[in-house]
């Protein structure tokens, strides 16, 4: 070739690259490597692209915040009349009792919620809210593992890691799936909730503190020069490079040598995502973490945000903690108005400012805000058969979840429990409906994102699921 063509071809040849390392950095043009998603995903244009996972420990109950029943207050210290005598955790089947907090409608909605969320009640034009969800246990580790796995038993992907193994991150620095657990101790089952299971050990999800050092010895213990580092850090590469090479590839030990390549990333990009303090002090203000009963879940919140605005695909946060005495989750057992009331004062004002932080910025457009507790709690007091106690025991045949945000549709309430609120009546669903939901908002067909694994396709899903359509927009 002459030297036009050459400079031709040149000029060419860097704009195809430079077009395709774009497209593939936003998601447009994507392969999918070994240990990815086939085909890659999204599967279709998708109404979100991140999403932020509040999840509720120990058991909120729908009928003290989101699931109004007047049958229930007409109904206050009389005797359940059932066909079938209540399958609860601790046997106990006290009389029917009232909800502990005045409920009201709220916005232009109506949607009811209760006195115990004020401030998510100004929003309940923002939330699509589902009454009529279903678990398959009402214990709470198993059930906790199906809210984020799908399945009871531990071994299993989390929702987190099934998405970060479907679309990857869009940041370079971040992992795709970060886990913010509540500041005063890991929930039922610890990290298994946000285990990769089964998948390429890289798609578990990352613990990042929202009190204190954000991650566990990111830096090292005392100052190294910049020449030094770079020079162990090459010749680590290197002999990483050779170890793996002679053993075929190992997926544990991959993983292990990309963790170490993103913590080198991370350690430029953690500090400045985790500096609440460039944040404006109105902001601060919103998320509560002004205040010292809302500073631990306002920070987690504000967090989140910064996390997806750095290409994060999926935050999850967790309210509440393992099940010692006193009680640091929502299992309110013993009295109600103590427990909730505990508990709903840490998270209302940060998650009510995180869905207004989400709307001003033009976030909550294309972010998926979801709200869960792993079962809910019955409309009979947890006590004698003839005493109306102060708590409610475990149920699993109806409770309330809610979600906010890209391609739904807000102010709406979503099947219902009958009329006390003890088992789903209309539209009962499933985790297994619920996540393939979740997985369709974000672009994804749940029968299509598969992984093979001792001879089977698994999936989020399982053999089960179904989109619900009656929440979309």
């Amino acid at each position: 070739m002459d030297r036009r063509d050459f400079l031709s071809w040149a000029r060419n040849g860097l704009a195809g690259a430079a077009a395709a390392g774009l497209m593939i950095r936003d998601g447009t043009l994507r392969a999918a490597a070994p240990g990815e998603a086939s085909p890659p995903c999204p599967h279709f244009r998708p109404r979100a692209t991140r999403a932020i996972h509040i999840c509720l420990a120990g058991a909120m109950s729908h009928l003290d915040t989101f699931d109004f029943k007047p049958d229930l207050v007409r109904l206050h210290g009389k005797s359940l009349v059932a066909s079938e005598r209540p399958d609860v955790f601790f046997g106990q089947v006290g009389l029917l009792r009232k909800p502990d907090w005045a409920f009201r409608r709220r916005g232009a909605s109506g949607l009811w919620v209760s006195d115990l969320f004020p401030h998510l009640a100004e929003l309940a034009d923002e939330l699509t809210v589902i009454r009529s969800m279903v678990a398959e246990t009402s214990n709470h580790t198993p059930a906790t593992f199906q809210e984020n796995s799908g399945f009871r038993l531990n071994g299993f992907p989390a929702m987190g890691s099934w998405l970060s193994y479907g679309l990857g991150s869009e940041a370079d620095d971040l992992p795709a799936f970060v886990v913010i657990p509540d500041a005063r101790e890991l929930p039922a089952g610890g990290s298994i909730n946000w285990s990769n299971g089964f998948l390429p050990a890289r798609h578990q999800g990352v613990v990042i503190k929202s009190r204190g050092n954000p991650i566990d010895d990111l830096f090292p213990a005392r100052p190294i020069p910049a020449e030094a580092d770079r020079a162990a850090f090459s010749l680590a590469s290197a002999m990483n490079a050779d170890h793996l090479a002679s053993r075929g590839g190992d997926d544990v030990l991959s993983a292990r040598i990309r963790g170490y390549e993103l913590a080198a990333r991370m350690q430029a990009a953690v500090p400045t995502v985790t500096d609440l303090g460039r944040e404006p002090a109105e902001t601060l203000r919103l998320y509560g973490v002004d205040r010292p009963e809302t500073t631990d879940f306002g920070r987690a919140c504000l967090l989140a945000r910064r996390l997806l605005e750095r290409g994060v695909r999926f935050v999850q946060l967790f309210s509440g903690g393992t099940f010692g005495a006193p009680r640091r989750n929502w299992d309110g057992h013993e009295d109600m108005r103590a427990n909730h009331g505990q508990e709903a004062l840490r998270i209302d004002r940060p998650v009510a400012g995180l869905l207004r932080d989400l709307r001003r910025r033009g976030l909550l457009d294309d972010t998926l805000v979801l709200f869960t507790t792993e079962f809910g709690r019955t409309p009979f007091a947890q006590s004698a058969a003839d005493v109306v106690g102060t708590g409610r025991d475990h149920n699993q045949y109806g409770f309330t979840v809610w979600l906010a945000g890209a391609g739904l549709r807000p102010g709406l309430a979503y099947g219902s429990t009958d009329e006390i609120g003890w088992k789903a009546a209309e539209h009962p669903l499933t985790w297994y409906d619920f996540h393939a939901t979740v997985l369709h908002l974000l672009g994804i067909d749940h029968e299509r994102l598969t992984y093979y694994h001792n001879g089977l396709r698994r999936r989020l899903t399982n053999v089960h699921g179904r989109v619900i359509q009656g929440i979309l927009a």
